[in-house]
């Protein structure tokens, strides 16, 4: 089997497919994907290939700064990308946005 580059939890696959969820924060550790970058991109849960992206760009984050525009390119509230964030990287304030595009 493949390996996959990034995963995303399996809620935001439709999302990605649909187009409407054309970021992802993530921490330090992901933080080297670089433009025109194209990722095999799998669900975290089994590792299931379901896409593949291309980096448009990384851009470095703090978790204050996040605002409506981040929340509408993540397709939910700013309230609902706080709390996941919360969730996935508790204590956690600086952060990377990796803006992506479905190519296939």
């Amino acid at each position: 089997m493949l390996q996959n580059d990034i995963t995303f939890f399996a809620r935001f696959e439709p999302d990605i497919l649909a187009g409407r969820k054309t970021i992802t924060i993530r921490d330090a550790a992901e933080s080297h994907f670089q433009p025109g970058q194209r990722l095999r991109t799998g669900r975290y849960e089994d590792n299931g290939y379901f896409c593949t992206l291309e980096v448009i760009s990384t851009t470095p984050v703090a978790l204050n700064e996040l605002n409506d525009e981040h929340a509408r390119q993540e397709n939910m509230t700013l309230a609902e990308l706080r709390q996941v964030i919360a969730e996935i990287y508790p204590g956690l304030d600086e952060f990377y946005v990796i803006a992506f595009k479905r190519i296939s």
